[in-house]
């Protein structure tokens, strides 16, 4: 018998993050595997793999003229944590074709950094560390003026996705009201999760700490302009983890430089930052190079996931792990 086909084309993702030795050992048991890595898999390889692959693993390309010519494809294994505009969702879900993301699997690393940021923020620990460094600190009360907790505070969360979702719970043993906002969720939904639905306006006015986790669609880019932060009180702490794209990215970097805000920012709009930017200039901000979700945790889950699912198709069963694509919501994803 021939054994099924699986197209390993994961661009970026590295042989170090999806393919180690023990994840390679098993998708041979699955099945026979053409793998390409360095960039994404050139037009001419694709299309030599296509009448027999079953499953692909990545981001290759798939319009439908492609899943035409894929007659026997079962699945789509994206091993990053967004939707690339490259595939027909629509199309692949009337197929029965399963599409599928990683994002589950990056976002408990994601919530934590975003904790440790807040708490970070709130509690003044890196300003506190530059003046001890400088021997300008000082002690006690004296140095703990302008600080605030967790303990007790409205918090706000943009977006309850994976990211939320793995967030909430990390919050409730501070005890504060859990502010959500995410217009593809129903109130009454976010009710049965024990946070309150919020219109976006009220959680920038009453949130004392707010977490940016929003995806970023064709829909909603920007939404977080000039007017929507000038709501936030000020000294407000916000962290942005999610993507840069969801925001007035000047504005929020203005806010922050100023002290008006405390800010914390791991995503930008241009990604890597040019060494000459000048908002590496911004020393009020504490700024992390796009790390929240890549601990060797995180690569080690989503092999783990990717594995599973791969067998439960290939024996004609539901995946159970990564992430189901909506077409709706996929085919607007404009998430980097």
């Amino acid at each position: 018998m021939t054994r099924p086909l699986i197209f390993m084309d994961p661009f970026p993702r590295t042989e170090e993050m999806v393919y180690t030795a023990d994840a390679a050992q098993a998708l041979d048991q699955l099945g026979e595997v053409v793998s390409h890595f360095g960039g994404r898999a050139p037009d001419s390889l694709v299309e030599s793999v296509l009448p027999r692959a079953e499953i692909i693993i990545g981001q290759t390309a798939m319009p439908k003229e492609r899943l035409d010519r894929a007659p026997n494809l079962r699945a789509i294994l994206n091993v990053k944590a967004n939707w690339e505009p490259n595939i027909d969702y629509a199309e692949a879900q009337a197929r029965g074709i399963h599409v599928l993301s990683a994002a589950p699997s990056m976002a408990p690393a994601v919530a934590e950094y975003c904790l440790g940021q807040a708490i970070s923020l709130s509690r003044g620990l890196t300003e506190g560390d530059r003046l001890f460094r400088t021997g300008s600190e000082s002690y006690g009360i004296a140095g703990a003026r302008h600080h605030y907790g967790l303990l007790g505070t409205t918090v706000g969360v943009i977006g309850f996705g994976n990211l939320g979702r793995e967030l909430v719970p990390l919050l409730r043993p501070f005890g504060g009201p859990i502010l959500v906002h995410d217009p593809w969720l129903s109130d009454d939904y976010l009710r049965t999760q024990n946070v309150e639905p919020v219109p976006l306006a009220e959680l920038l006015g009453q949130a004392r700490i707010v977490f940016v986790l929003a995806g970023v669609t064709t829909e909603n880019e920007g939404f977080l302009d000039r007017p929507m932060l000038d709501r936030i009180q000020p000294d407000s702490s916000v962290v942005l983890a999610s993507r840069a794209e969801v925001v007035d990215f000047g504005a929020l970097v203005e806010m922050g430089a100023s002290g008006h805000l405390r800010v914390a920012i791991d995503v930008f709009p241009e990604e890597p930052v040019p060494d000459d930017h000048p908002i590496r200039q911004s020393d009020r901000i504490l700024f992390t190079a796009h790390i929240a979700g890549a601990l060797k945790a995180s690569y080690a889950r989503i092999r783990s996931a990717m594995l599973d699912d791969a067998a439960q198709i290939l024996k004609g069963l539901p995946p159970m792990r990564m992430q189901r694509a909506v077409p709706q919501q996929a085919a607007i994803s404009r998430s980097r």
